[in-house]
């Protein structure tokens, strides 16, 4: 079973950046799909971002192409997301997942563990 922790989440102003990190542990890193999903109050969790294994693909929710970009680090066994030119609408708690796969996977129910979350505010 695999253990993620968030953490870089914070309050930054519009057009400011942060970029969040997600440790794994418990199980191979490098076999795990990776992908970075977002919750607003009273709102479903959405997709943000997608990595596959090896970090060749990536796919990115519409909302955030061009502004944020998702890595992984294999040897140490953590995924990130920078996050530039930042909107108050991009304030949420985020969610790092994974799932055993080669590829990427864009759906919350396509992912096995997950994060606790870490907040992210962006004021105006």
């Amino acid at each position: 079973q695999a253990q993620l922790v968030e953490s870089g989440g914070g309050l930054v102003q519009a057009g400011g950046s942060l970029r969040l990190s997600c440790a794994a542990s418990g199980r191979t890193f490098s076999n795990y799909a990776m992908g970075w999903f977002r919750q607003a109050p009273g709102k479903e969790r959405d997709f943000v971002a997608a990595i596959s294994v090896s970090g060749g693909s990536k796919y990115y929710a519409d909302s955030v192409k061009g502004r944020f970009t998702i890595a992984r680090d294999n040897l140490k066994n953590t995924v990130y997301l920078q996050m530039n030119s930042l909107k108050p609408m991009d304030t949420a708690v985020y969610y790092c997942a994974a799932r055993s796969g080669t590829y990427y996977y864009i759906k919350a129910t396509d992912y096995n563990y997950w994060g606790q979350g870490t907040q992210v505010t962006v004021s105006s």
